[in-house]
């Protein structure tokens, strides 16, 4: 039987510790037999998770025996790996077992090293973080998961619950996976990524030459701003202005005027009925067309959809 053993580092994050335990010990093969054993391993017997502590079934030397460790993310991933923990994960991935993570896990799989020249994912919020800390991983921040055959990355808290589908998908087949997705109430197949759940260019920066600007671009977004708009407002040229943004953002000044605008649709598509048009000349852009345009591009769906999604109540047409 194929045996799943999920990782119980401290301060994992309970969801993602729970998604692979039910999702691989509910799935069935059609005759009825079980389709995992499913174990979970941690350095001691008592692991603290947040305000819990729970108990756990094996130590990391079960790892070995596994054939896919699942590694949930951790509340806190900015604090070191456990040395052993990466150990582990390393001598498991050199014996072939297949490794997966949830959520911020990939940035433990990173650490381990077990994602260099590798294409990944995690939580968006993570997303940042795990390209400037590990410059040899190809983070896609829009994905729900990232197969790379042996290791599969997966984003935030649901989109665990879809690798894990597609895990039993892999292993045993649509008709397996199917009924494991009806016992979850979800679908089998998700369609699209992370992308509309992004905070697009969000109004608290870290940064500190560009604050003054960004906060005045925020309280402004609404106007038809130029670059040289915002230049003469940052009291500098054009080209030092793209210069110190891309230093600071990653983006051009333009580019981040766009993601304020588009999160200032998002918020009035979640909190109002306001149609199209309206929205996209509150928020700053120059046509509903052009609206919809930028808002495809950085949301991955339209307004109707983003609204259909998120919105309060649906009124009129987006």
């Amino acid at each position: 039987m194929h045996t799943v053993a999920v990782l119980a580092p401290p301060d994992v994050i309970t969801f993602d510790l729970a998604t692979p335990i039910d999702v691989f010990g509910r799935a069935r093969m059609p005759d009825g037999r079980p389709a995992y054993r499913v174990l979970v391993s941690g350095m001691e017997p008592t692991v603290p998770a947040g305000p819990l502590s729970l108990s756990v079934t094996s130590g990391l030397d079960e790892l070995e025996r596994a054939d896919t460790i699942v590694v949930p993310g951790r509340n806190d991933p900015s604090v070191p790996t456990p040395p052993a923990i990466l150990d582990a994960l390393r001598a498991a991935a050199a014996n072939g077992t297949r490794i997966a993570s949830i959520c911020v896990g990939a940035l433990t799989l990173a650490e381990a090293g077990l994602l260099d020249g590798r294409r990944a994912t995690t939580h968006w919020r993570a997303t940042g973080q795990m390209a400037r800390d590990y410059p040899r991983v190809t983070v896609d921040p829009d994905v729900l998961y990232v197969d790379e055959g042996d290791v599969l990355t997966s984003a935030g808290a649901a989109a665990g619950l879809d690798l894990c589908l597609h895990l039993v998908r892999r292993d045993h087949g649509v008709a397996v996976a199917a009924d494991s997705s009806r016992l979850a109430v979800t679908p089998l197949y998700r369609s699209g990524g992370q992308a509309p759940y992004i905070v697009r260019n969000p109004p608290r920066y870290a940064t500190t030459t560009l604050e003054r600007v960004l906060a005045w671009i925020e309280e402004n977004a609404h106007r038809d701003l130029t670059l040289s708009d915002i230049a003469e407002t940052a009291h500098t040229s054009v080209r030092t202005l793209n210069r110190r943004f891309h230093d600071e953002t990653g983006q051009s000044p333009m580019e981040w005027l766009t993601g304020v605008r588009v999160r200032h649709a998002q918020e009035l598509l979640e909190t109002t009925d306001h149609g199209v048009e309206r929205i996209a000349r509150q928020a700053g852009f120059a046509s509903p067309t052009n609206f919809r345009s930028h808002f495809r591009r950085l949301v991955g769906v339209s307004p109707r959809e983003y609204r259909t999604t998120f919105g309060a109540r649906v009124g009129a047409s987006a």
